[in-house]
Protein backbone atom coordinates (compact mmCIF):
# COMPACT_ATOMS: atom_id res chain seq x y z
CA UNK A 1 0.00 0.00 0.00
CA UNK A 2 1.39 3.31 -1.09
CA UNK A 3 1.09 6.57 0.75
CA UNK A 4 -1.37 7.84 -1.86
CA UNK A 5 -3.61 4.82 -1.37
CA UNK A 6 -3.40 5.27 2.42
CA UNK A 7 -4.42 8.93 2.16
CA UNK A 8 -7.30 8.09 -0.21
CA UNK A 9 -8.60 5.51 2.27
CA UNK A 10 -8.44 8.06 5.09
CA UNK A 11 -10.22 10.66 2.95
CA UNK A 12 -12.95 8.19 2.12
CA UNK A 13 -13.44 7.04 5.70
CA UNK A 14 -12.48 10.15 7.62
CA UNK A 15 -15.86 10.32 9.30
CA UNK A 16 -15.36 6.98 11.03
CA UNK A 17 -11.81 7.90 12.11
CA UNK A 18 -12.95 11.33 13.34
CA UNK A 19 -15.90 9.81 15.20
CA UNK A 20 -13.62 7.30 16.88
CA UNK A 21 -11.24 10.11 17.90
CA UNK A 22 -14.05 12.20 19.34
CA UNK A 23 -15.53 9.28 21.26
CA UNK A 24 -12.11 8.39 22.69
CA UNK A 25 -11.34 11.97 23.73
CA UNK A 26 -14.78 12.54 25.22
CA UNK A 27 -14.69 9.23 27.07
CA UNK A 28 -11.24 10.02 28.49
CA UNK A 29 -12.34 13.51 29.48
CA UNK A 30 -15.48 12.27 31.21
CA UNK A 31 -13.65 9.49 33.01
CA UNK A 32 -10.91 11.91 34.11
CA UNK A 33 -13.51 14.32 35.45
CA UNK A 34 -15.37 11.54 37.25
CA UNK A 35 -12.30 9.94 38.83
CA UNK A 36 -11.68 10.95 42.45
CA UNK A 37 -8.91 13.48 42.88
CA UNK A 38 -5.66 12.27 44.32
CA UNK A 39 -3.25 14.55 46.19
CA UNK A 40 0.46 13.81 46.43
CA UNK A 41 2.59 15.04 49.34
CA UNK A 42 6.38 14.82 49.20
CA UNK A 43 8.89 14.74 52.04
CA UNK A 44 12.65 14.83 51.44
CA UNK A 45 15.31 13.28 53.65
CA UNK A 46 19.07 13.63 53.30
CA UNK A 47 21.53 10.81 54.07
CA UNK A 48 24.91 11.94 55.35
CA UNK A 49 27.62 9.57 54.07
CA UNK A 50 30.63 11.87 54.48
CA UNK A 51 30.74 12.85 58.14
CA UNK A 52 32.62 10.45 60.45
CA UNK A 53 30.85 8.50 63.13
CA UNK A 54 30.86 10.62 66.33
CA UNK A 55 31.82 7.61 68.49
CA UNK A 56 33.98 5.47 66.22
CA UNK A 57 35.59 8.57 64.68
CA UNK A 58 35.82 7.09 61.19
CA UNK A 59 33.87 7.05 57.93
CA UNK A 60 32.59 3.64 56.92
CA UNK A 61 33.77 2.92 53.36
CA UNK A 62 30.55 1.14 52.38
CA UNK A 63 28.45 4.25 52.99
CA UNK A 64 29.98 6.02 49.98
CA UNK A 65 29.06 3.28 47.48
CA UNK A 66 26.04 3.63 45.15
CA UNK A 67 24.58 0.45 46.61
CA UNK A 68 24.19 2.22 49.95
CA UNK A 69 21.61 4.68 48.59
CA UNK A 70 19.77 1.84 46.85
CA UNK A 71 19.68 0.02 50.18
CA UNK A 72 18.19 3.09 51.87
CA UNK A 73 15.45 3.24 49.23
CA UNK A 74 14.65 -0.44 49.87
CA UNK A 75 14.52 0.24 53.62
CA UNK A 76 11.96 3.04 53.12
CA UNK A 77 9.88 0.74 50.92
CA UNK A 78 10.11 -2.16 53.38
CA UNK A 79 7.32 -3.71 55.45
CA UNK A 80 9.07 -2.76 58.67
CA UNK A 81 8.91 0.96 57.91
CA UNK A 82 5.31 0.69 56.69
CA UNK A 83 4.23 -1.19 59.83
CA UNK A 84 5.96 1.43 61.97
CA UNK A 85 3.94 4.08 60.14
CA UNK A 86 0.82 2.13 61.05
CA UNK A 87 1.91 2.15 64.70
CA UNK A 88 2.81 5.84 64.71
CA UNK A 89 -0.51 6.83 63.12
CA UNK A 90 -2.41 4.37 65.36
CA UNK A 91 -4.27 3.08 62.36
CA UNK A 92 -4.38 -0.38 63.95
CA UNK A 93 -6.53 1.08 66.74
CA UNK A 94 -9.25 2.34 64.39
CA UNK A 95 -12.38 0.14 64.48
CA UNK A 96 -13.49 1.48 61.09
CA UNK A 97 -10.29 0.37 59.40
CA UNK A 98 -10.52 -2.99 61.17
CA UNK A 99 -14.05 -3.48 59.77
CA UNK A 100 -12.71 -2.69 56.30
CA UNK A 101 -10.02 -5.31 56.82
CA UNK A 102 -12.59 -7.90 57.90
CA UNK A 103 -14.75 -7.11 54.86
CA UNK A 104 -11.75 -7.32 52.49
CA UNK A 105 -10.01 -10.38 53.88
CA UNK A 106 -12.61 -12.07 56.01
CA UNK A 107 -10.43 -11.57 59.06
CA UNK A 108 -7.59 -13.75 57.79
CA UNK A 109 -3.98 -12.70 57.77
CA UNK A 110 -2.18 -10.02 59.76
CA UNK A 111 -4.03 -6.73 60.18
CA UNK A 112 -0.88 -4.60 60.39
CA UNK A 113 0.65 -6.26 57.33
CA UNK A 114 -2.56 -5.59 55.37
CA UNK A 115 -2.48 -1.92 56.34
CA UNK A 116 1.23 -1.72 55.49
CA UNK A 117 0.56 -3.14 52.02
CA UNK A 118 -2.19 -0.57 51.44
CA UNK A 119 0.16 2.25 52.39
CA UNK A 120 2.98 0.92 50.24
CA UNK A 121 0.69 0.82 47.20
CA UNK A 122 0.40 4.60 47.34
CA UNK A 123 4.03 5.21 48.28
CA UNK A 124 6.66 6.30 45.80
CA UNK A 125 10.33 6.59 46.81
CA UNK A 126 12.59 8.48 44.42
CA UNK A 127 16.30 9.01 45.09
CA UNK A 128 17.76 12.15 43.57
CA UNK A 129 20.37 11.67 40.91
CA UNK A 130 23.97 12.30 41.98
CA UNK A 131 22.93 13.42 45.47
CA UNK A 132 22.14 11.95 48.87
CA UNK A 133 18.55 13.23 48.96
CA UNK A 134 15.62 10.80 48.87
CA UNK A 135 12.08 12.01 48.09
CA UNK A 136 9.21 10.19 49.78
CA UNK A 137 5.87 10.74 48.03
CA UNK A 138 2.48 9.54 49.20
CA UNK A 139 -0.80 9.90 47.34
CA UNK A 140 -4.27 10.01 48.84
CA UNK A 141 -7.75 11.46 48.46
CA UNK A 142 -7.25 13.64 51.55
CA UNK A 143 -4.40 16.16 51.20
CA UNK A 144 -3.93 16.44 54.97
CA UNK A 145 -3.72 12.67 55.32
CA UNK A 146 -1.26 12.45 52.43
CA UNK A 147 1.05 15.03 54.02
CA UNK A 148 0.78 13.33 57.42
CA UNK A 149 1.61 9.90 56.01
CA UNK A 150 4.56 11.26 53.98
CA UNK A 151 6.05 12.90 57.07
CA UNK A 152 5.36 9.77 59.12
CA UNK A 153 7.16 7.63 56.54
CA UNK A 154 10.16 9.95 56.81
CA UNK A 155 10.13 9.72 60.61
CA UNK A 156 9.60 5.95 60.54
CA UNK A 157 12.52 5.58 58.15
CA UNK A 158 14.75 7.61 60.48
CA UNK A 159 13.66 5.47 63.44
CA UNK A 160 14.18 2.19 61.61
CA UNK A 161 17.54 3.36 60.27
CA UNK A 162 18.56 4.22 63.82
CA UNK A 163 17.35 0.82 65.09
CA UNK A 164 19.22 -1.00 62.33
CA UNK A 165 22.35 0.93 63.22
CA UNK A 166 22.02 0.22 66.95
CA UNK A 167 20.98 -3.44 66.69
CA UNK A 168 24.52 -4.74 65.94
CA UNK A 169 25.95 -2.37 68.56
CA UNK A 170 23.52 -3.68 71.19
CA UNK A 171 24.42 -7.28 70.34
CA UNK A 172 28.11 -6.44 70.45
CA UNK A 173 27.66 -4.62 73.76
CA UNK A 174 25.93 -7.63 75.30
CA UNK A 175 28.63 -9.96 73.96
CA UNK A 176 31.43 -7.71 75.24
CA UNK A 177 29.76 -7.54 78.66
CA UNK A 178 29.91 -11.32 78.87
CA UNK A 179 33.50 -11.31 77.66
CA UNK A 180 34.40 -8.63 80.21
CA UNK A 181 33.07 -10.80 83.02
CA UNK A 182 34.99 -13.81 81.69
CA UNK A 183 38.32 -11.99 81.39
CA UNK A 184 37.78 -10.36 84.79
CA UNK A 185 37.37 -13.81 86.34
CA UNK A 186 40.49 -14.97 84.47
CA UNK A 187 42.44 -11.99 85.81
CA UNK A 188 41.24 -12.67 89.34
CA UNK A 189 42.26 -16.34 89.09
CA UNK A 190 45.72 -15.34 87.83
CA UNK A 191 46.14 -12.85 90.68
CA UNK A 192 44.98 -15.41 93.23
CA UNK A 193 47.44 -17.97 91.87
CA UNK A 194 50.29 -15.43 92.11
CA UNK A 195 49.34 -14.48 95.67
CA UNK A 196 49.04 -18.10 96.75
CA UNK A 197 52.47 -18.88 95.31
CA UNK A 198 54.03 -15.87 97.04
CA UNK A 199 52.49 -16.85 100.35
CA UNK A 200 53.63 -20.44 99.94
CA UNK A 201 57.22 -19.58 99.09
CA UNK A 202 57.45 -16.44 101.19
CA UNK A 203 58.97 -14.63 98.22
CA UNK A 204 57.61 -11.22 97.31
CA UNK A 205 60.48 -9.34 95.70
CA UNK A 206 62.31 -12.13 93.91
CA UNK A 207 64.93 -9.93 92.26
CA UNK A 208 66.08 -8.24 95.50
CA UNK A 209 66.26 -11.50 97.45
CA UNK A 210 67.98 -13.30 94.60
CA UNK A 211 70.57 -10.51 94.36
CA UNK A 212 71.24 -10.77 98.10
CA UNK A 213 71.62 -14.54 97.99
CA UNK A 214 73.82 -14.33 94.90
CA UNK A 215 76.03 -11.73 96.58
CA UNK A 216 76.27 -14.00 99.61
CA UNK A 217 77.28 -16.91 97.38
CA UNK A 218 79.93 -14.76 95.73
CA UNK A 219 81.26 -13.74 99.15
CA UNK A 220 81.51 -17.39 100.24
CA UNK A 221 83.28 -18.22 97.03
CA UNK A 222 85.77 -15.40 97.60
CA UNK A 223 86.38 -16.53 101.19
CA UNK A 224 86.83 -20.11 100.04
CA UNK A 225 89.41 -19.00 97.52
CA UNK A 226 91.34 -17.13 100.19
CA UNK A 227 91.19 -20.06 102.61
CA UNK A 228 92.31 -22.45 99.92
CA UNK A 229 95.25 -20.17 99.16
CA UNK A 230 96.17 -19.99 102.82
CA UNK A 231 95.78 -23.72 103.23
CA UNK A 232 97.97 -24.40 100.25
CA UNK A 233 100.60 -22.04 101.63
CA UNK A 234 100.42 -23.65 105.08
CA UNK A 235 100.70 -27.09 103.52
CA UNK A 236 103.84 -26.16 101.62
CA UNK A 237 105.37 -24.63 104.75
CA UNK A 238 104.35 -27.62 106.82
CA UNK A 239 106.12 -29.95 104.43
CA UNK A 240 109.26 -27.86 104.41
CA UNK A 241 112.46 -29.79 105.64
CA UNK A 242 114.10 -26.88 107.47
CA UNK A 243 112.10 -25.04 110.07
CA UNK A 244 114.69 -22.29 110.35
CA UNK A 245 114.08 -21.17 106.77
CA UNK A 246 110.40 -20.57 107.33
CA UNK A 247 109.44 -16.92 106.78
CA UNK A 248 107.56 -16.87 110.07
CA UNK A 249 110.66 -18.07 111.88
CA UNK A 250 112.94 -15.69 110.12
CA UNK A 251 110.60 -12.76 110.61
CA UNK A 252 109.80 -13.49 114.28
CA UNK A 253 111.15 -10.74 116.58
CA UNK A 254 111.63 -13.24 119.43
CA UNK A 255 113.63 -15.60 117.26
CA UNK A 256 115.76 -12.75 116.01
CA UNK A 257 116.28 -11.52 119.61
CA UNK A 258 117.27 -15.00 120.74
CA UNK A 259 119.67 -15.32 117.85
CA UNK A 260 121.24 -11.99 118.79
CA UNK A 261 121.60 -13.09 122.38
CA UNK A 262 123.13 -16.38 121.32
CA UNK A 263 125.55 -14.61 119.06
CA UNK A 264 126.54 -12.26 121.88
CA UNK A 265 126.95 -15.12 124.37
CA UNK A 266 128.96 -17.12 121.85
CA UNK A 267 131.31 -14.21 121.48
CA UNK A 268 131.52 -13.83 125.24
CA UNK A 269 132.06 -17.59 125.63
CA UNK A 270 134.93 -17.55 123.17
CA UNK A 271 136.50 -14.60 124.89
CA UNK A 272 136.11 -16.17 128.34
CA UNK A 273 137.40 -19.49 127.06
CA UNK A 274 140.50 -17.85 125.71
CA UNK A 275 141.14 -15.54 128.60
CA UNK A 276 139.92 -17.52 131.60
CA UNK A 277 139.89 -21.09 130.46
CA UNK A 278 137.28 -23.73 129.96
CA UNK A 279 136.84 -24.58 133.57
CA UNK A 280 136.53 -21.08 134.79
CA UNK A 281 133.20 -20.46 136.56
CA UNK A 282 132.39 -17.49 134.34
CA UNK A 283 133.04 -19.59 131.25
CA UNK A 284 130.86 -22.36 132.64
CA UNK A 285 128.08 -19.89 133.40
CA UNK A 286 128.27 -18.37 129.91
CA UNK A 287 128.23 -21.83 128.40
CA UNK A 288 125.17 -22.68 130.48
CA UNK A 289 123.36 -19.51 129.40
CA UNK A 290 124.26 -20.14 125.80
CA UNK A 291 122.84 -23.68 125.98
CA UNK A 292 119.68 -22.36 127.59
CA UNK A 293 119.24 -19.78 124.80
CA UNK A 294 119.80 -22.41 122.15
CA UNK A 295 117.21 -24.69 123.74
CA UNK A 296 114.78 -21.79 123.87
CA UNK A 297 115.50 -20.90 120.22
CA UNK A 298 114.88 -24.48 119.18
CA UNK A 299 111.70 -24.54 121.25
CA UNK A 300 110.43 -21.35 119.70
CA UNK A 301 111.34 -22.50 116.20
CA UNK A 302 109.60 -25.80 116.78
CA UNK A 303 106.59 -24.03 118.15
CA UNK A 304 106.34 -21.82 115.03
CA UNK A 305 106.78 -24.87 112.82
CA UNK A 306 104.07 -26.66 114.76
CA UNK A 307 101.78 -23.68 114.34
CA UNK A 308 102.10 -24.12 110.53
CA UNK A 309 100.66 -27.58 110.82
CA UNK A 310 97.88 -26.30 113.04
CA UNK A 311 97.10 -23.51 110.54
CA UNK A 312 97.00 -26.11 107.79
CA UNK A 313 94.51 -28.24 109.72
CA UNK A 314 92.44 -25.20 110.64
CA UNK A 315 92.47 -24.06 106.98
CA UNK A 316 91.35 -27.49 105.76
CA UNK A 317 88.52 -27.47 108.28
CA UNK A 318 87.51 -23.96 107.32
CA UNK A 319 87.72 -24.92 103.63
CA UNK A 320 85.40 -27.86 104.28
CA UNK A 321 82.94 -25.68 106.12
CA UNK A 322 83.02 -23.08 103.36
CA UNK A 323 82.45 -25.75 100.73
CA UNK A 324 79.42 -27.02 102.63
CA UNK A 325 78.15 -23.46 103.05
CA UNK A 326 78.63 -22.82 99.32
CA UNK A 327 76.73 -25.97 98.37
CA UNK A 328 73.88 -24.95 100.65
CA UNK A 329 73.96 -21.41 99.24
CA UNK A 330 73.96 -22.76 95.67
CA UNK A 331 70.90 -24.83 96.44
CA UNK A 332 69.27 -21.76 97.94
CA UNK A 333 70.07 -19.67 94.86
CA UNK A 334 68.79 -22.41 92.55
CA UNK A 335 65.63 -22.68 94.63
CA UNK A 336 65.19 -18.92 94.40
CA UNK A 337 65.70 -19.10 90.63
CA UNK A 338 63.05 -21.79 90.37
CA UNK A 339 60.69 -19.77 92.53
CA UNK A 340 61.46 -16.64 90.52
CA UNK A 341 60.70 -18.49 87.28
CA UNK A 342 57.40 -19.71 88.72
CA UNK A 343 56.51 -16.23 89.94
CA UNK A 344 57.58 -14.75 86.58
CA UNK A 345 55.24 -17.12 84.76
CA UNK A 346 52.40 -16.24 87.10
CA UNK A 347 53.17 -12.53 86.75
CA UNK A 348 53.15 -12.82 82.95
CA UNK A 349 49.79 -14.55 83.21
CA UNK A 350 48.54 -11.68 85.36
CA UNK A 351 49.93 -9.07 82.94
CA UNK A 352 48.42 -10.84 79.91
CA UNK A 353 45.07 -11.14 81.68
CA UNK A 354 45.32 -7.47 82.67
CA UNK A 355 45.99 -6.36 79.08
CA UNK A 356 43.15 -8.51 77.79
CA UNK A 357 40.83 -7.14 80.43
CA UNK A 358 41.75 -3.55 79.59
CA UNK A 359 41.30 -4.10 75.84
CA UNK A 360 37.95 -5.85 76.26
CA UNK A 361 36.79 -3.24 78.79
CA UNK A 362 37.70 -0.42 76.41
CA UNK A 363 35.90 -2.09 73.49
CA UNK A 364 32.93 -2.86 75.73
CA UNK A 365 32.72 0.79 76.78
CA UNK A 366 32.82 1.90 73.15
CA UNK A 367 30.13 -0.54 72.03
CA UNK A 368 28.05 0.44 75.06
CA UNK A 369 28.23 4.07 73.94
CA UNK A 370 27.38 3.07 70.37
CA UNK A 371 24.37 1.07 71.57
CA UNK A 372 23.10 4.11 73.51
CA UNK A 373 23.68 6.60 70.71
CA UNK A 374 20.72 8.74 69.70
CA UNK A 375 22.35 10.14 66.57
CA UNK A 376 21.73 9.00 63.02
CA UNK A 377 23.07 9.99 59.63
CA UNK A 378 19.57 10.67 58.24
CA UNK A 379 17.74 13.96 58.68
CA UNK A 380 14.55 15.46 57.30
CA UNK A 381 15.43 17.99 54.61
CA UNK A 382 11.98 19.18 53.54
CA UNK A 383 8.91 18.05 55.47
CA UNK A 384 5.77 17.40 53.47
CA UNK A 385 3.20 20.19 53.28
CA UNK A 386 -0.50 19.91 52.53
CA UNK A 387 -0.85 19.95 48.71
CA UNK A 388 -3.26 22.55 47.34
CA UNK A 389 -3.66 21.00 43.89
CA UNK A 390 -4.44 17.44 43.00
CA UNK A 391 -1.82 15.36 41.25
CA UNK A 392 -4.23 12.90 39.65
CA UNK A 393 -6.08 12.68 37.39
CA UNK A 394 -4.02 14.78 35.00
CA UNK A 395 -6.75 15.91 32.62
CA UNK A 396 -4.55 17.66 30.05
CA UNK A 397 -2.12 14.77 29.86
CA UNK A 398 -4.97 12.28 29.63
CA UNK A 399 -6.60 14.27 26.82
CA UNK A 400 -3.34 14.47 24.89
CA UNK A 401 -2.82 10.76 25.30
CA UNK A 402 -6.46 10.09 24.27
CA UNK A 403 -5.98 12.21 21.14
CA UNK A 404 -2.95 10.15 20.18
CA UNK A 405 -4.60 6.84 21.00
CA UNK A 406 -7.92 7.90 19.44
CA UNK A 407 -6.12 8.86 16.24
CA UNK A 408 -4.40 5.50 16.11
CA UNK A 409 -7.66 3.72 16.89
CA UNK A 410 -9.60 5.68 14.24
CA UNK A 411 -6.99 5.01 11.59
CA UNK A 412 -6.93 1.35 12.55
CA UNK A 413 -10.72 1.05 12.33
CA UNK A 414 -10.73 2.80 8.93
CA UNK A 415 -8.07 0.43 7.60
CA UNK A 416 -9.91 -2.61 8.97
CA UNK A 417 -13.18 -1.53 7.29
CA UNK A 418 -11.32 -0.89 4.06
CA UNK A 419 -9.70 -4.28 4.11
CA UNK A 420 -13.04 -5.92 4.88
CA UNK A 421 -14.74 -4.14 1.92
CA UNK A 422 -12.01 -3.35 -0.62
CA UNK A 423 -12.82 -0.65 -3.20
CA UNK A 424 -11.14 0.88 -6.21
CA UNK A 425 -10.08 4.39 -5.25
CA UNK A 426 -7.30 5.04 -7.75
CA UNK A 427 -5.80 3.83 -11.02
CA UNK A 428 -3.19 1.95 -9.07
CA UNK A 429 -5.94 -0.02 -7.27
CA UNK A 430 -7.50 -0.91 -10.64
CA UNK A 431 -4.15 -1.89 -12.09
CA UNK A 432 -3.50 -4.17 -9.13
CA UNK A 433 -7.02 -5.61 -9.22
CA UNK A 434 -7.34 -6.63 -12.96
CA UNK A 435 -3.66 -6.76 -13.90
CA UNK A 436 -4.40 -4.88 -17.16
CA UNK A 437 -3.06 -1.57 -18.39
CA UNK A 438 -5.15 1.53 -17.74
CA UNK A 439 -5.65 3.51 -20.94
CA UNK A 440 -7.53 6.54 -19.58
CA UNK A 441 -9.14 7.98 -16.44
CA UNK A 442 -12.55 9.69 -16.55
CA UNK A 443 -12.75 12.31 -13.81
CA UNK A 444 -15.75 12.16 -11.53
CA UNK A 445 -18.46 14.76 -11.31
CA UNK A 446 -17.18 17.96 -9.88
CA UNK A 447 -13.57 17.03 -10.35
CA UNK A 448 -11.47 20.14 -10.77
CA UNK A 449 -8.47 18.57 -12.48
CA UNK A 450 -7.78 15.50 -14.52
CA UNK A 451 -5.64 13.08 -12.64
CA UNK A 452 -2.35 12.13 -14.21
CA UNK A 453 -2.59 8.90 -16.21
CA UNK A 454 -0.29 6.16 -15.20
CA UNK A 455 2.47 5.20 -17.60
CA UNK A 456 1.17 2.55 -20.01
CA UNK A 457 3.15 -0.60 -20.29
CA UNK A 458 4.72 -1.56 -23.63
CA UNK A 459 2.14 -3.37 -25.82
CA UNK A 460 2.86 -6.66 -27.37
CA UNK A 461 3.56 -6.79 -31.20
CA UNK A 462 0.25 -8.44 -32.00
CA UNK A 463 -1.73 -5.71 -30.20
CA UNK A 464 0.38 -3.03 -31.85
CA UNK A 465 -0.26 -4.28 -35.38
CA UNK A 466 -4.01 -4.55 -34.67
CA UNK A 467 -4.14 -0.98 -33.43
CA UNK A 468 -2.41 0.28 -36.57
Amino acid sequence: MTLQQFLLILRARYKIALLTLLVTVLTTLVVSLLLPKQYTASSAVVVDVRSPDPIAGMVLPGMASPAYMATQVDIIDSDRVAQRVVKLLRMDESPVIREQWVDATGGTGDFNAWLADLLKQKLDVKPSRESNVINIEFSGADPNFAATVANTFAQAYIDVNHDLKLAPARQSAAWFEDQTKAVREQLERAQEALSAHQQKTGVVATDERLDYETAKLNELSSRLTNVQTETTDSSSKHKSTSSETLPEVMQSPLINSLKSDIARLEAKFQESNVNLGVNHPQTKRTQSELASLRRRLASETQQIASSMGTSYEVGKQKEKELLEAMEAQKKRVLELNRERDGIAVLMRDVEAAQRTFEAVSQRAAQTRLESQSVQTNVATLNPATVPTQHSRPKILLNVLISIFLGSLLGIGIALMLELANRRIRSADDLLQAIDLPVLAVIPGHGAREVPKLPKLPKLPKQLGSAAS
